[in-house]
């Protein structure tokens, strides 16, 4: 009996979905999305230089993947946080003072890569050093036509979107009260924070003062690091066998831009990078991740005059005390051992948008034929070969 063209195509087709299938999970189930705000490319220079001495000493300098960033909002060269964080959300560009809907556009709610990730049964968690109420997290599981509407935000936050863990500053909106009300455990300091038993815990809020945390320069008193709210988020959203996404911002680095504190600024970053330390020795336990270290915008107009060596603050010039348009830093790294990585791979000495963070966020904790491992890919390479021998042979018959 002569088997028909188009039978051996179907067959095709579902070989190659068995074989996906049967070569594992091709993205990783855990992303971690570190935004360093206001944090450009001086800005990680000055905190090496005041590390070890040299440039690239930060950890996540050493990642195999890099690029710039481009940050322009919808409406402007120069992006404010909320504009900015929704393209790295939603992979949409928006105007400045914009939370995750499509202005311009319809208005419509713009679905993020948390909301992504929570469709796909992952948790999800927001960490931070300014306010919870803030732009850079709130476009990550909120939507309002302004930044400012906290009410907004913090009813997205407890009542609509409810991430797992949210741990930042307290009040503008994100009251006591409205974390009891939306049914989250609650802390308050750093050591009800680490007193928390993290293989029960499912929706947590740390309500950690009243406003903005204190700058590492002035010390924190009873409230944690960033790094320590990593650490235990880490501990309570790994507990989900369908994996997690975290975004944990650095926001501090920024507002020390804004003064033109070159102190405070390279001790943010610092301490930045131990939050990011934190997940990569996460990762070394066997745990597949993706991690991707970036910021959302250059703040003050930094410039290194000289480098005074380890533990001296460089010399430096501000050029404002407000946002810039310089491109920005991205590192990325991955904890699979894989033959080529189609969405990473074209990262290395690269300049892409911000828009296109979006993408890096969701296609790495994606099924599909992003990584896979070198049996996947020689099985794939006999099977292919075959068929389109088989193939070629019944075109050629016919």
């Amino acid at each position: 009996m002569k088997v028909s063209l188009s039978y051996f195509r179907t067959l095709c087709a579902f070989l190659f979905g068995v074989l996906l299938s049967l070569g594992g999970y091709a993205g990783q189930r855990n992303v971690i999305l570190f935004i360093g705000d206001g944090m450009g490319f001086e800005e990680v220079k000055a905190a090496s230089f005041y590390k070890s001495g040299e440039e690239g000493s930060l950890v996540f300098e050493g990642f195999p993947y890099s690029a710039e960033v481009t940050t322009h909002a919808a409406n402007g060269g120069i992006t404010d946080s909320a504009a900015a964080s929704t393209a790295m959300a939603t992979g949409v560009k928006v105007d400045n003072l914009i939370v995750s809907v499509a202005i311009p556009g319809d208005g419509s709610d713009l679905k993020t890569a948390l909301e992504i990730a929570q469709d796909n049964g992952r948790s999800t968690g927001l960490v931070t050093t300014t306010t919870m109420t803030h732009a850079t997290p709130a476009a990550f599981a909120a939507h309002t036509w302004h930044r400012w509407r906290s009410a907004d935000i913090v009813d997205d936050y407890v009542n609509n979107v409810r991430p797992n863990v949210l741990f930042g500053g307290g009040e503008k909106g994100f009251t006591i009260d409205a974390i009891l009300a939306g049914g989250y455990d609650l802390v308050e300091t750093r050591d009800e924070m680490m007193a928390l038993d993290t293989d029960a815990a499912t929706h947590v809020a740390g309500h950690f003062g009243v406003t903005d945390m204190p700058y590492e320069l002035d010390g924190l008193g009873e409230l944690p690091h960033l790094s320590e709210m990593v650490a235990v988020a880490l501990d309570i959203l790994d507990n989900n066998p369908n994996g997690f996404f975290l975004m944990a911002e650095g926001g501090k680095i920024d507002h020390a831009g804004h003064i033109n504190d070159i102190e405070r600024n390279v001790l943010e970053t610092l301490e930045f990078e131990k939050a990011v330390q934190v997940a990569l020795d996460w990762a070394a336990n066997g745990n597949d991740v993706t991690i991707i270290v970036t910021a959302d915008h250059e703040t003050g107009g930094l410039e290194i005059v000289q480098n005074n060596g380890i533990g001296q603050f460089p010399a430096v010039t501000w050029a404002t005390t407000g946002h810039t348009s310089v491109n920005i830093p991205l590192y990325a790294w991955t904890s699979e051992q894989i033959i080529g990585n189609m969405v990473l791979d074209p990262l290395i000495e690269s300049t892409i948008d911000n828009t296109d963070v979006f993408v890096l966020l969701t296609s790495s904790a994606s099924p599909g034929l992003v990584a896979t491992n070198a049996l996947s890919v020689t099985v794939l390479a006999g099977i292919l070969c075959m068929i389109g021998i088989i193939l070629a042979w019944l075109h050629c018959s016919d």
